[in-house]
């Protein structure tokens, strides 16, 4: 039997260190993030949203990023994991943990936008499976969040 994979999560406040980690990651991902002006956003996020690390010893490799709209609801801003630990349980523990952390301050409602089904992107229809392997569920499709891109929103209950 394989050994599980040996990482651990920090929580890390909005910072240069976490916006650095955050350009390296998506760096590793071009093909689902490969929007410059997009990337550059979520790097300039990564300065000032809280977030979590993923990492194996000092490598990192996992980022999440999220920000609370209301008391009661919050929001995946931005998810990446290195390639190399993909389908290794390190997404599902980042949305562990902060699916943790927000329903210990309150939180009912976690919610994350990714491009819908409409467009064919395989990597993308992964990343819905995997987000409902996780406890999402679809909201709603919609063509006016994204212009040129259908974007489908998540939910999840913080229980």
């Amino acid at each position: 039997m394989d050994e599980p994979a040996a990482f651990q999560i920090s929580r890390i406040t909005g910072s240069a260190e976490l916006a650095e980690v955050t350009a390296r990651l998506l760096d590793r991902l071009p093909t689902w993030f490969g929007i410059p002006e997009a990337n550059a956003e979520y790097v300039e996020s990564a300065t000032r949203l809280p977030g979590l690390l993923a990492h194996a010893g000092a490598e990192a490799i996992g980022v999440l990023l999220y920000r609370r709209h209301f008391a009661e609801a919050a929001e995946i801003h931005l998810m990446a994991v290195s390639p190399g630990w993909h389908r290794r349980g390190v997404g599902r523990a980042l949305v562990d943990a902060v699916t943790s952390d927000v329903r210990a301050d309150g939180c009912r409602l976690l919610q994350v936008k990714t491009l819908g089904a409409k467009h064919p992107d395989p990597g993308y229809a992964r990343t819905r499976a995997f987000y409902r392997a996780v406890g999402f569920l679809p909201l709603e499709e919609t063509d006016d969040l994204w212009p040129g891109n259908p974007c489908l929103i998540m939910v999840k209950w913080c229980r």
